[in-house]
């Protein structure tokens, strides 16, 4: 699977069922190819959170889809991330 980080790719990636499901088998299988390793697929995780802001913000922040944390836990996780913890 893909993973695009331009907006475009989110666009589709949205339309996709599950959405954002072409991101989360991206950062599947990065995990595996290093050895599960979180900070190698840095790049892969990110692109998820974008897609799944995305469709919090084109859905509401009670949607849901299984490729997605709950919206409050996601901007928790991208405020973490965007301070380096």
């Amino acid at each position: 699977m893909r993973a695009n980080n331009d907006g475009q790719g989110v666009k589709e990636d949205l339309k996709t069922d599950p959405p954002c499901h072409p991101r989360a088998c991206a950062i599947q299988d990065c995990l595996q190819k290093a050895n599960y390793n979180e900070e190698k697929c840095r790049k892969e995780i990110d692109a998820l959170y974008d897609c799944c802001n995305a469709f919090y913000k084109e859905n509401g922040d009670e949607a849901s889809t299984v490729s997605c944390p709950k919206a409050l836990l996601l901007r928790l996780k991208m405020k973490q991330r965007s301070q380096g913890l």
